[in-house]
Order: structure tokens, then sequence, then C-alpha cells
């Protein structure tokens, strides 16, 4: 199995980062993948990174090496906001494409279920969505929202270590379920 992760938004991407400015957004998705890639490599899956995180690579160059590579899957890794100062919004979701196939479907279902009952953050569910890595993709595609970086529990969470590796872990547990069932 070749599996494709993406730590979400890039080092520089504007926004993207806690209302205080502690941790930037790519700083959780980054970490969480290298940890997600140790975790999946061990059980003999291939792991391909979409970008080394030295530079913002445009969504489209992204989607486009998934593709070319054939990847099996496209894990989208990110922390979500809303609005741009601490509020209450809480908890974890997983996206599909607005047309997705069964087998994202399953994946985003067993990545969910994973993460809740890991972290047990407030279950967001299962969503659809009309993003870049979702809808250009030709492989089963998620994204995965780890918490909420306006949330000021789930800011402290996103930026500890401890998190982190729940968070790998679940994911990467989700990915080798689906992978059995593929």
């Amino acid at each position: 199995m070749k599996i494709m992760l993406d730590a979400g938004h890039g080092p520089e991407t504007p926004g993207k980062r806690t209302p205080d400015g502690k941790m930037r957004e790519f700083e959780f998705n980054q970490a969480v993948v290298q940890l997600m890639k140790e975790e999946l490599q061990q059980s003999g899956v291939i792991v391909i990174l979409s970008h080394l995180g030295t530079s913002d690579v445009p969504l489209n160059e992204r989607t486009a090496l998934a593709n070319k590579l054939g990847v099996d899957a496209f894990i989208s890794i990110h922390a979500n906001a809303f609005g741009s100062s601490f509020n209450d919004v809480s908890g974890i979701e997983t996206f599909t494409y607005t047309k997705p196939s069964n087998y994202s479907k399953i994946l985003a279902q067993n990545i969910q279920d994973s993460l809740y009952s890991t972290t047990k953050r407030n279950n967001r569910g299962v969503k659809q969505g009309n993003f870049a890595v979702l809808r250009d993709t030709k492989m089963p595609a998620v994204l995965v929202e780890c918490g909420f970086m306006t949330n000021k529990a789930e800011a402290a969470l996103l930026q500890s270590a401890p998190y982190r590796s729940l968070c790998s872990k679940a994911i990467a547990h989700a990915i080798l379920n689906w992978k059995q069932k593929s």
C-alpha cells in the first residue's frame, strides 16, 4: 500500500495560527504527519509526503504528484479554526469530497471513529467539502481536522506532544484498518 500524507498548509500560509500566535497550524500538521509516517512505515506501508515543509507548495502540485504516483489514498492533516479569536467551537471532523467514492467514505469514517475514540474530543462527524485536495485527487482522499486552534483548550492540546502522538496513532490505525477492509 502506498499513501500520500499532506501536512495541510505550508509554513508561511497567512492566518493559519492560534489567535495568540503561539503556534502555526503547519507546526501541528507537520508533527502529526512525521509521526504517522513512522507508524505506517513500521507496518510496511509506503509513505510519500506531499511536501517537505520548507516552502508552501501549491495544492495543484500536491494533487498532481499523488495522481502521477498512483497512491492508494491521500490524507491531509489540519488543525481547524473558527474566526480569528478564541471561542468555544471545538471538536474533530473528517472531510470527503462532495461526491465521495465508497472507499473515501469508509476511510473517512474509520479515521473519524478512531480519532474520536482516542482523543475523546467533540465528535463533529464526517462531512463533505469541495476542497482541492479532495476534488482533484483520483484516489480515496480525506481531510482531517484534529481540533480548533481558536479554542483555548484545544489549542493547548494541538501544541502538546502527547496529543500529536494520539492523533497520529489514531489516524494511522484507521488507515491500516481501512487497508484490511479494502
